[in-house]
């Protein structure tokens, strides 16, 4: 198993303050942020200044006062996940190897907002990978697993998970394969099996939570908190970040003309386009359009109906922005 692309324990990045100190944020809760150094201290810490730029994953660079400390500097990215609407931007984290999207066979889950979240891994360049839960519901398991197929066919990764059943060890073995020496952002809607999901790996977790909560001498801040668990507390080489759930998944810090681009499926067809600016809703010599006519059920990599209805739907979503 490929192993993170960064030196965990090391910093990115040298201050030339000898006063500063460098660690990394693990927690963020508003304006507050939890900071780790090398040696797995850590710190409540403030920005300085009104606005808090520090994400989860993020390095930083802090002076330390008295029991806390501000944060002076987000040092360089290797890339940040997150997602933009009309009003804001939401990030979630910096500085991962991957994005599981965790889904369950019930609820029924939306292939809407897994589009989105795979297409904004798509635009940052992070790795997705999707996890079916709820292998103990079977049948409505496997039709859910069957409406993955096309992403299957789009060479993501799926993987099945049973995450409360005994005999389903495996799947759990097999997923952790997946995230050894790697850093994880977990994404789900509620009643996926988030929050066991990240019990399962980190027994711990829900205490580490409540010494974050009482430093801050606040419970509700957890409610909305981004968290980075050590999986392995001795090796400390494998990372899984939680992050709240959300309604939405604003992709309007992606532009219209290059939405067919981050959708495998579009993609593999657009090289047979008449003009080279089509939208593939109408023009005539459309590769993607002739392709959704002729489709043939032995291709690797067909559109489906769905997905092109989505593609439509995002396309004229990200036309209508305004534009600054």
């Amino acid at each position: 198993m490929a192993k993170s692309r960064f030196n965990l324990r090391s910093s990115t990045s040298t201050t030339t303050s000898p006063l500063l100190q460098q660690g990394r944020v693990v927690a963020t809760f508003g304006r507050h942020v939890l900071v780790e150094d090398d040696a797995g201290q850590t710190r409540i810490c403030h920005p300085r200044g009104k606005k808090n730029e520090a994400v989860v994953g993020d390095r930083v660079a802090w002076h330390p006062s008295q029991d806390e400390g501000t944060i002076e500097q987000v040092l360089p990215r290797r890339n940040v996940f997150y997602r933009q609407d009309e009003i804001r931007t939401k990030s979630f984290a910096a500085n991962i190897d991957q994005v599981l999207i965790l889904l369950a066979a019930e609820p029924e889950f939306s292939e809407r907002q897994l589009t989105r979240a795979l297409i904004a891994a798509e635009a940052t360049g992070i790795q997705p990978l999707i996890v079916l839960n709820k292998l103990d519901l079977l049948e409505r398991f496997e039709r859910a697993w069957t409406r993955l197929e096309p992403y299957r066919a789009m060479n993501y990764a799926v993987m099945p998970l049973g995450l409360h059943e005994p005999q389903h060890q495996l799947s759990k073995d097999t997923l952790y394969q997946h995230l050894q020496g790697r850093v994880t952002l977990v994404l789900g809607p509620s009643g996926v099996g988030k929050s066991t999901l990240i019990n399962y790996f980190v027994p711990h977790a829900q205490a580490l939570t409540n010494v974050v909560s009482k430093a801050l001498n606040s419970g509700k801040h957890t409610t909305t908190a981004t968290r980075w668990y050590w999986i392995d507390e001795i090796a400390r080489d494998t990372v899984l970040i939680d992050s709240p759930g959300f309604q939405e998944f604003g992709l309007h810090h992606i532009q219209a003309p290059m939405l067919a681009q981050l959708m495998p499926d579009l993609r593999v067809h657009l090289g047979h386009c008449k003009f080279a600016n089509c939208t593939h809703l109408h023009e005539p010599g459309c590769g993607v359009l002739q392709h959704l006519q002729t489709r043939d059920s032995l291709q690797m990599m067909n559109i489906s109906d769905n997905r092109y209805q989505i593609y439509k739907e995002l396309f004229v979503e990200m036309s209508a922005r305004p534009q600054w």
